[in-house]
């Protein structure tokens, strides 16, 4: 038969144990839902498309004549499916303009929608896009 500070020493060990798994459920749940940054967008054609099709939606609903210019950074979103938080740089008689987009897309169903399309400003606008949206980093 074990000591009494042994079996004292084990259960102060599983009692620990299971409350750090409960604070790593709580993060978890804490943040899903949430609005994360997409990683890799750079290079992603599967997001670079879906900020094309939110700028093609975006003329035929509206009847405008935007041209997709790039995508300069992008959020997602864990919903019934996946909502994708997209800031879009694209064309407007000429001139740049910055734009942010929803599109919410359930892959399983081959659904895909236009939620939100608005003007978030000018391209021209330093206060608009900073280095660190463009994936830009200080050297060491």
């Amino acid at each position: 038969m074990r000591s009494q500070p042994a079996i004292c020493s084990l259960a102060l060990a599983l009692l620990l144990f299971s409350a750090t798994l409960g604070f790593h459920s709580i993060i978890a749940m804490a943040t899903l839902g949430g609005v994360h940054e997409k990683e890799g967008t750079e290079n992603s054609v599967e997001v670079e498309e879906l900020a094309r099709f939110a700028v093609d939606e975006h003329n035929k609903k509206e009847n405008a004549l935007l041209e997709f210019g790039r995508l300069v950074k992008a959020k997602e979103q864990v919903v019934a499916g996946t909502m994708y938080h997209l800031t879009v740089e694209a064309i407007e008689a000429g001139k740049k303009k910055i734009y942010e987009a929803k599109v919410w897309v359930k892959p399983w169903l081959n659904f895909k929608e236009l939620q939100e399309f608005r003007h978030a400003g000018d391209a021209d606008s330093s206060s608009n896009i900073t280095p660190a949206d463009l994936g830009a980093k200080r050297g060491d």
